[in-house]
């Protein structure tokens, strides 16, 4: 199972990437910094950067 350092540093390179590469679609994320509430269970923070990175995958593959 991934840490969440990992998955952000994921989040962080495809982003950095559909910025660079895909400037058109990077346009349309409308990326606000994620704010994650303080919690007790880092699974629920961990599974929404999850979900998160899920979705910037699908839709780079979408788009290209």
């Amino acid at each position: 199972m991934e840490s969440v350092d990992h998955i952000l540093k994921e989040i962080t390179d495809l982003t950095t990437e559909i910025e660079t590469n895909y400037p058109e679609l990077y346009r349309n994320l409308d990326e606000n910094p994620i704010t994650l509430k303080e919690s007790h269970s880092s699974h629920l923070n961990k599974k929404a950067l999850q979900d998160y990175l899920e979705r910037l995958k699908q839709l780079l593959k979408h788009h290209t």
